[in-house]
């Protein structure tokens, strides 16, 4: 198996100047947990789900959210977002792919061409998935 076939293609991106409020849109559209973030292009950090919820109070949205709840969804991604980038390349090996997970402990790892421009992104749940997959082939075998 490779990284091509593993990661998800499907990519939204936003820029850094985008503000929490698109942010948010954008999480309640989706099923998944990571927004890339780009600049001219090229993949300057990640947004998590984890990343917007920290940033904003746990009032917003709720009837008792104040001025200043509202006041956080102008918050632009820049302020927010991950700049320490952990990336692969298609045609770098599987371990490298599994020892970017495991060393730098985090939960995706996007995949950039040779100009850092994003081409897809593999989610720990992405490995997990093709790991039961080969795993119900092989027992089906037997």
């Amino acid at each position: 198996m490779s990284i091509k076939a593993l990661m998800s293609t499907d990519l939204v991106t936003i820029s850094m100047d985008e503000t929490l409020a698109t942010v948010r849109d954008t999480f309640d559209l989706v099923t998944f947990h990571h927004l890339l973030v780009v600049d001219n292009g090229k993949l300057v950090g990640i947004v998590s789900d984890r990343d917007y919820l920290k940033s904003i109070n746990s009032t917003l949205g709720t009837p008792v959210e104040t001025t200043r709840d509202l006041f956080a969804l102008n918050i632009k991604v820049h302020r927010i977002m991950s700049r320490e980038l952990v990336t692969v390349k298609e045609t770098d090996s599987l371990f490298d792919l599994v020892s970017a997970f495991h060393v730098n402990k985090v939960s995706c790892v996007p995949v950039v061409d040779e100009y850092f421009v994003p081409q897809g992104i593999v989610s720990w749940k992405d490995i997990v998935d093709a790991l039961a997959k080969n795993m119900t082939k092989k027992a089906e075998k037997v």
